[in-house]
């Protein structure tokens, strides 16, 4: 039984075209996405999303909530955790600005499509809850670019705790792909009193499921993700604790994982350096 690796039929076609020269890979958009846990009987539990059939980019695959860098995430906002310059150099950035945008996008992201918000009143609180209407006015005017993350952090006095996030692996979108992305990948525990909302229009169902039964799911061919998301989800399954999660962040090697492609004897060979499972031969000129 195949297992339910996220394999677009255009990508052998786009891998031939990369290596007689005739495509000019996309620069990456940088990105971040929050494997958000919960604490249940049997080990942590991740809230996972599934993609909107009718994306362009991953339709029908589980993913986690995420998304591009707004440029105004570099944006001055109070700050709680590791310094700047201690994030960049955890991320592999230069510029600490760009460090805090990746951050931020990473708590935006997780407001918006999930509706929990990892920031507080002082550098040792967090919000209890986010349920009510003029949170969702809020909320809705971020996801429309209405209103940038600092300005809504500034306007409510909050602060941004980076320091409930752990960085967890980088991965980048094979050059061949036509959406690329730089993306980052955080892990984080749901605050105390708050909840997550099936609110993001990208996706037609949320899940909280344990890593391991997410994976059996893939592996059975019942679940499709991109490699990204099976992987970390593999990396997890050690965790008994959200806070455990935490920890192993500090531990977990952010080098930038990217898909190497190549044809060999007039096959299509797809391999990502570090995961042997994900590799791809195809024949033809279509999967």
């Amino acid at each position: 039984m195949s297992n339910g690796q996220w394999y677009p039929p255009e990508w052998p076609d786009r891998i031939r075209a990369l290596a007689a020269g005739e495509l000019v890979p996309v620069t990456p958009r940088r990105a971040a996405t929050v494997l958000l846990l919960r604490d249940a009987d049997g080990g942590p539990e991740v809230h996972m999303l599934r993609r909107r059939t009718s994306m362009a980019f991953a339709g029908g695959a589980y993913a986690y909530p995420g998304g591009g860098v707004d440029p105004r995430d570099e944006q001055p906002v109070r700050w709680a955790g590791p310094s700047l310059e201690e994030w960049a150099e955890r991320l592999g950035l230069d510029d600490p600005a760009q460090a805090q945008a990746v951050v931020c996008a990473a708590v935006r992201e997780t407001f918006e499509e999930a509706g929990v918000l990892l920031a507080g009143e002082s550098p040792d609180t967090v919000v209890g809850d986010t349920t009510g209407e003029d949170w969702e006015r809020d909320r809705q005017a971020l996801v429309a670019r209405e209103l940038a993350f600092a300005d809504f952090l500034d306007r409510r006095g909050l602060v941004l705790r980076s320091d409930l996030l752990g960085a967890w692996a980088r991965w980048i979108t094979p050059e061949f792909e036509q959406r690329r992305y730089d993306t980052w990948f955080f892990v984080a525990a749901l605050p105390a009193g708050q909840r997550t909302r099936d609110v993001s229009g990208e996706a037609d169902r949320t899940v909280w499921i344990r890593p391991a039964e997410a994976a059996a799911g893939y592996d059975r061919g019942e679940l499709t993700m991109m490699p990204p998301t099976i992987a970390t989800l593999r990396s997890l399954q050690p965790c008994g604790t959200a806070a455990e999660a935490l920890t192993a962040a500090g531990k977990q090697s952010m080098t930038p994982v990217l898909a190497r492609a190549r044809v060999e004897d007039g096959q299509v060979v797809l391999t990502w350096p570090g995961h042997d499972e994900f590799t791809k031969r195809v024949g033809g000129g279509s999967a």
